[in-house]
């Protein structure tokens, strides 16, 4: 790796990394792209694109693991966290290099969202769509796009031919979307490095800290009656807007109490918000209860547990002042999806590494801030001990919405810095 550099404006690329950045196949990336669409993942329907992912991994000259995952298992592990009920589960790591040297996890999962309303798409969401410098579709910037960056990046370095002292592993992941349990399992499996890169949209921004992210419950009482006399019951629905406010109350002071450093420039980095409410079984009758779900950002280094008292100490404070929840209050549960915390030193070589490769790429400036949604990346930092960023293609506002899409121009930065990146650390 002692190529003669030539310069690129303020910085150097040498012949070996001009020759792997030549190789990007920026076509063929595009086509994986849109054969991963195609690959309807969402609900736990993972297995299919699972093994197409495994299958390229051996064709681009991988050694791969894969194995059956024991849902059952990985289920008694205290980090394990699922809201699909799976009935199988594939696990696929691909690896490549000598391994003399440092190692790197690159790190996407397979798993989307559904579509939601298909009357509110332009485009069919399980067909890849390229409009005005975009790519639309199901899981293109969530985050099919960024896994594709990587396979492309790794596929540039294997046919320009180069030796990598180090080794890099491409990681695909079933399950992230509902608490991580394709990452857990690599984990367990005994995949780890020493660092990561969850591919995550994080706008090309350098993310060493992701906030937390808990799922909840509360269960609401009321007391049935019919329709045409419902003064003789209770509403859990004229309750709502109480707890709502509450709710809302309580996201301004932690959020104004919680300030951090990376998060600086977001209002409300550690949101609460409440996105399914349901009550009642038939129209002409009082609901006997009302029932709200949603997720509680957490803080970064904060007391999870004291968190969690926090929300509950909300709901007791409202229930108190309403003379039926004083008799009847209102049940917490913690449920589901469970992202902690994660962050490592902005200082640390592989933030550093990553944001240099990025300005040797772009000419500008790498931006450094954590991401206020949950992510793989507390699993490899707390669970697996891997230093780990997120970087990646696309904006988390195009995730999780009909129409979703990343541009192209992400996709060719990402799979660029990721070439250099991986050259620079795995030595």
């Amino acid at each position: 790796m002692n190529d003669k550099s030539e310069s690129t404006g303020d910085l150097a690329l040498n012949a070996t990394e001009q020759r792997a950045l030549a190789g990007i196949d920026m076509d063929g990336l595009l086509a994986t792209l849109a054969e991963l669409i195609a690959l309807r993942s969402d609900q736990g329907q993972e297995t299919d694109i699972q093994h197409a992912v495994a299958d390229r991994l051996e064709r681009m000259g991988m050694e791969v693991d894969r194995w059956t995952i024991d849902i059952g298992e990985l289920s008694r592990h205290p980090s394990y966290g699922a809201e699909i009920a799976r009935q199988q589960a594939v696990g696929v790591v691909g690896s490549w290099g000598r391994g003399q040297g440092r190692s790197l996890i690159l790190n996407g999962h397979v798993d989307v969202v559904p579509p939601g309303e298909l009357e509110r798409w332009t485009v069919p969401p399980f067909s890849a769509t390229v409009r005005d410098g975009q790519v639309y579709g199901r899981g293109a910037v969530d985050m099919k796009g960024g896994l594709c960056c990587a396979l492309h990046a790794v596929a540039a370095l294997i046919e320009a031919g180069i030796d990598l002292p180090g080794q890099v592993m491409i990681q695909p992941v079933i399950g992230e979307e509902d608490g991580g349990a394709g990452t857990l399992a690599a984990i367990v499996r005994g995949h780890q490095a020493d660092g990561a890169i969850v591919l995550e949209p994080t706008e090309l921004t350098v993310a060493p800290a992701q906030a937390g992210a808990l799922s909840f419950r509360i269960e609401v009482p009321g007391r049935a009656a019919h329709g045409a006399l419902r003064t003789e019951g209770v509403d859990p629905l004229e309750r709502f807007g109480m707890l709502h406010g509450a709710l809302r109350e309580l996201e301004a002071e932690r959020n104004d109490r919680l300030r951090h450093p990376l998060f600086a420039d977001q209002d409300v980095p550690f949101a609460i918000c409440v996105g399914k409410v349901q009550a009642g079984v038939w129209a002409s009758t009082v609901a006997e209860t009302l029932v709200m779900e949603g997720r509680y950002g957490i803080a970064v280094d904060e007391p999870v547990e004291q968190a969690c008292r926090e929300l509950e100490a909300a709901v007791a404070r409202v229930a108190a002042q309403d003379e039926w929840l004083r008799e009847h209050p209102p049940r917490v549960t913690w449920w589901g999806a469970r992202f902690m915390p994660a962050a490592i030193s902005p200082d640390h070589p592989l933030v550093t590494g990553l944001a240099g490769a990025f300005q040797a790429i772009s000419q500008q400036p790498a931006r450094i801030r954590g991401m206020p949604y949950g992510a793989d990346m507390h699993l490899l930092v707390n669970q697996g001990r891997t230093p780990t960023v997120l970087f990646g293609p696309g904006d988390v506002r195009q995730a999780h919405v009909p129409d979703e899409y990343v541009p192209v121009a992400d996709l060719e930065a990402v799979t660029r810095t990721l070439v250099l990146a991986i050259l620079r650390f795995c030595r």
